[in-house]
């Protein structure tokens, strides 16, 4: 109906990136359901630019908005549940380390460190262009 569809876009803005929390499995599933690329935040808990990321970055409404229209994002603590064997799969060195897969779970590129909100939005941009 059209009424939903005009409440829709005006709470349109997000004020952070939603993330599905630890489950690899839960993102590729939306992934292939949505037929969506899918964004990794691989973190640690003791690592310190991975909270500045959640602080800043991901709060940033333009990133918000972007990812969230375009990605599945999932947030997974590289350090338990499915982290360390994704971990190892993925060949991570540092965190925070943020990639971008296919739907089917075939990474397309990757970026470690902190980074700023125009940046990762420029990181999107190019991985949805590949």
């Amino acid at each position: 109906s059209s009424t939903a569809k005009a409440q829709e876009t005006t709470s349109k803005s997000s004020t952070q990136i939603n993330f599905i929390e630890n489950s690899w499995t839960e993102a590729l599933k939306q992934a292939a359901r949505q037929n969506k690329y899918i964004f990794v935040d691989a973190y640690a808990t003791w690592c310190g630019p991975c909270k500045m990321l959640k602080a800043t970055t991901f709060k940033n409404n333009k990133v918000a908005d972007f990812y969230n229209d375009n990605f599945v994002n999932v947030a997974i603590d590289m350090e338990k549940g499915q982290g360390p064997a994704l971990a190892a799969e993925w060949g991570l060195q540092a965190y925070p380390t943020m990639i971008i897969f296919t739907s089917k779970g075939k990474p397309v590129s990757g970026t470690v460190g902190y980074i700023r909100a125009n940046d990762l939005i420029k990181f999107g941009r190019q991985a949805l262009n590949k």
